[in-house]
């Protein structure tokens, strides 16, 4: 029973470490990061880019084989939780940042 409410608090902190770090990274090249900590839902990353005024979020995932992923609020994947630079990358592009 302990190990599997370790799991189940572990699980949240994982992913809203990731997205903090993810947030830092965005927050250094131009956008605006803020990460959300609802009860009872899973952690989520709202990204502005207050130049152009356009924003999204930014949902974290385990996949099928267990890694970690990063998704668009509409489920399209940006990249996996272990490659921030990618997800960057992207973030900035789809948002308009040095467009």
């Amino acid at each position: 029973m302990i190990a599997h409410l370790e799991e189940t608090v572990a699980e949240p902190r994982a992913a809203s470490a990731c997205l903090e770090e993810l947030a830092v990274l965005l927050c250094g090249a131009g956008l605006y990061a803020r990460v959300n900590l609802p009860i009872g839902r899973p952690p989520s990353l709202h990204v502005l880019n207050p130049a152009l005024g356009l924003e999204e979020h930014v949902i974290i995932e385990r996949c099928d084989r267990g890694e970690w992923w990063l998704r668009w609020g509409w489920a399209e994947e940006i990249a996996p939780a272990s490659d921030l630079g990618r997800a960057v990358d992207t973030i900035r592009r789809v948002l308009g940042v040095g467009v």
